[in-house]
């Protein structure tokens, strides 16, 4: 089951296309509800996320993922050549001695939290692992933000990701880090965020 009297999501779709065109609005909302909660803390905008996932319509090497409970779009991960965002990412591989044109990536994964814990978490990796594959890629990574454990916004039940990430063979990049900025929740302002790399080979 996932949320009390819920359906379990039964079905992991690969988007593309019209199915691809008709989802990108949830995809966006399902980016500003989950990453409104620790540790991004995002206050996002609809209107910047849409411009963001403009580029998954139009990258020949990107995939989204959808999960679906129903016709109810409750999850999403995407995943693009890590090439689509050198301008953003070269700096953090300076370096590494890793040729970015080798690694694929995973952005990000949104799941609603009445619908985790049933395994969508690997099911995204897998299906995105298996497309940088299938492309020739040599590498998969992501980027996870990076906030000190004693932040006031951290919940007491907070459970950080890393024991699953490295479960599926991930590692840090020593001194592979991202910067950005956005808002934060409860900032009237955008402030830079650091981003680690996490990284293993397909």
């Amino acid at each position: 089951m996932g949320r009390t009297g819920a359906p379990a999501v039964t079905e992991l779709r690969v988007l593309t296309g019209p199915a691809l065109d008709a989802a990108l609005d949830d995809v966006a909302r399902l980016r500003i509800e989950v990453f409104h909660a620790f540790p991004y803390l995002y206050d996002g905008d609809l209107a910047y996320e849409r411009k963001y996932l403009e580029s998954y319509r139009t990258s020949p090497g990107a995939i989204v993922v959808g999960a679906y409970d129903g016709a109810r779009l409750v999850g999403a991960a995407t995943g693009t050549p890590l090439t689509d965002h050198a301008d953003d990412f070269a700096a953090a591989f300076d370096g590494t001695g890793i040729d970015l044109s080798t690694v694929f990536y995973c952005a990000e994964s949104v799941l609603l939290p009445g619908f985790r814990g049933q395994g969508i978490g690997h099911g995204f990796f897998d299906a995105r692992e298996a497309h940088g594959r299938a492309l020739g890629f040599t590498r998969s990574a992501f980027c996870g933000v990076i906030r000190p454990a004693d932040h006031p916004a951290r919940p007491a039940d907070y459970a950080p990701l890393d024991p699953f990430w490295r479960k599926r063979g991930y590692a840090p990049l020593p001194d592979a880090v991202a910067e950005f900025r956005w808002k934060d929740r409860d900032q009237a302002e955008e402030t830079p965020k650091r981003l680690q790399f996490w990284i293993r080979d397909l």
